[in-house]
C-alpha cells in the first residue's frame, strides 16, 4: 500500500511540472525575463515551504546540519534555478509535451548510469537489458512527439 501512495505521488508531482511550466513561461513573458521569472517561482516556493515547516512544527535546529555537507551538495538549488530557467525558455519555443519529453529522456538517461554506480549515495541498480529498453522508448516517444512538433525561434 504504501508503495502505490509513493507511485501516486511520483505522478501529481510528475503532472504538477508542465502545468509549473506554463504558468512561471506566463510569468517570464509578463516581467519579460526568464530570471526574474524563475527568481519569482523560488521566492514563491521558498515562502511556501517556510510556512509547511512552520504548519508542520518541524524541528529548525536541524537545519544546521547543512553547514555540514560537502560544497557540492549546495549546487543542488543552483541546479534546480538552471532547470527552472531552461524550462521557462524552452516551453515557448519547444512546447510543453517536446520539452519534458526531452528532459525526462534526459533524466532517463543520466538516472540509469547514476544508478548504476551508486552516484551521491543513491541506492546502486545495476545497468541490464530492461533499463535500457525503458531508456530506449522514452527516447523514441521524444523522437514521435518531435516529429510532429514545430520549433519556434
Amino acid at each position: 500500500m504504501q508503495q502505490a501512495i509513493y507511485f501516486l505521488f511520483a505522478i501529481v508531482a510528475g503532472v504538477m511540472l508542465p502545468i509549473q511550466a506554463g504558468l512561471n513561461t506566463e510569468i517570464g513573458r509578463k516581467l519579460d525575463s526568464p530570471m526574474y521569472a524563475t527568481l519569482v517561482s523560488f521566492a514563491v516556493g521558498s515562502i511556501g515551504l517556510i510556512l509547511y515547516l512552520l504548519f508542520t512544527r518541524e524541528d529548525w535546529g536541524a537545519i544546521k546540519e547543512a553547514g555540514t555537507l560537502p560544497w557540492y551538495y549546495w549546487t543542488g538549488g543552483l541546479l534546480g534555478a538552471v532547470y527552472v530557467a531552461a524550462i521557462i525558455v524552452l516551453t515557448p519555443r519547444l512546447g510543453i509535451a517536446l520539452t519534458f519529453g526531452l528532459t525526462v529522456a534526459a533524466q532517463m538517461v543520466f538516472g540509469v548510469i547514476m544508478d548504476h554506480y551508486g552516484w551521491l549515495g543513491v541506492r546502486e541498480s545495476p545497468i541490464n537489458w530492461m533499463r535500457v529498453l525503458g531508456v530506449f522508448l522514452i527516447v523514441a516517444g521524444v523522437v514521435i512527439v518531435r516529429t510532429q512538433q514545430t520549433i519556434v525561434d
